[in-house]
């Protein structure tokens, strides 16, 4: 993650280690960094000294914003028939969503930038953010059906509220891919930008909206208060997925093997494109010592690794 003090943003980037796909591990760390994002607020009484506008998600895997739900997990709970696990994982899921959806009942907003494809829990999980901007490639889908399940972590509820419930239902019984142009149509996706561009594109999002921050997070209340996300709602879709999930047959469980197979193959053939950490880092600026930070403390020295405390210090008077 990284802090953008221009925009007033917190860029996140999922960076799984084994299939791009949330893993238990993923989603937890994803979980309690809005869980520390609220706290700061909290300190602070709503007014933190470094604020925070904005709450940007999306992935450091090239092509790819997230296959969704770690079908390889999901494989071993449904053969031990382990209820619990498999409920506990889909919980922690609809807390991430349900929680991007109402910007964390705080006074930012959440955005998610697509610059690859989308599917099944990826799909779910980026709708649910306030504001979804896509680059044209992007392919998004939820392809639950093949394995004669459904998506049961939100994407029920977020469809219906953007495109209606016959055409929710028609997206998720399809199990087809949607295109970034054919969502944008359909009221899913919020803007669509060419390749490459994405990033630039939420920058500049960020910035128009910022002229208008206060109508804008006002316009957003009002549309939640109109369509509100119900957290219980998720939860009782969530059970059903859980017991849908539980009564699948071997068959089934072969297609969804198939599936795992298939992701696996494509994070090999693409190990060569694998940003390294420091790809999504802003440039370094000048920084003039000392000075105080969000905590109050004061900075003396430029503390980051790689670099050489003689060349950082406040130079003698």
């Amino acid at each position: 993650m990284r802090y953008d003090p221009e925009t007033q943003a917190i860029w996140s980037y999922t960076n799984p280690h084994i299939r791009p796909c949330y893993s238990l591990e993923l989603i937890q760390e994803y979980r309690q960094l809005q869980l520390d994002v609220v706290e700061y607020y909290h300190k602070y009484e709503m007014e933190p000294k470094t604020p925070i506008k904005y709450f940007v998600s999306a992935s450091q895997v090239p092509e790819i914003y997230n296959y969704g739900g770690d079908l390889n997990l999901f494989l071993e709970l449904i053969n031990k028939k382990d209820r619990e696990h498999l409920y506990i994982y889909a919980k922690v899921c609809i807390d991430i969503s349900y929680m991007n959806a109402v910007n964390m009942n705080l006074p930012l907003t959440t955005i998610v930038l697509l610059e690859g494809d989308a599917l099944g829990g990826g799909f779910e999980a980026a709708i649910a953010h306030n504001i979804v901007i896509a680059e044209e490639q992007c392919e998004m889908g939820l392809p639950e059906i093949r394995f004669n399940l459904f998506p049961g972590m939100g994407a029920y509820s977020f469809l219906v509220r953007s495109v209606g419930i016959r055409m929710a239902e028609e997206i998720i019984s399809s199990g087809r891919m949607y295109d970034a142009a054919e969502l944008h149509e359909m009221g899913v996706v919020t803007q669509v930008v060419k390749q490459g561009e994405g990033e630039k594109a939420v920058e500049k999002f960020m910035k128009r909206h910022s002229r208008s921050f206060n109508g804008m997070q006002a316009i957003q209340a009002a549309r939640h208060r109109y369509a509100p996300i119900d957290y219980d709602e998720l939860i009782d879709i969530t059970k059903i997925w859980v017991d849908a999930a539980l009564r699948l047959e071997p068959k089934d469980l072969k297609m969804m093997k198939k599936l795992v197979d298939a992701q696996n193959q494509k994070v090999i053939n693409m190990q060569h494109k694998l940003r390294t950490k420091q790809d999504r880092r802003f440039e370094k600026r000048n920084i003039e010592f000392p000075f105080e930070d969000s905590e109050g403390n004061t900075v003396t020295a430029d503390r980051r690794s790689g670099v050489d405390p003689r060349n950082s210090k406040i130079p003698k008077t």
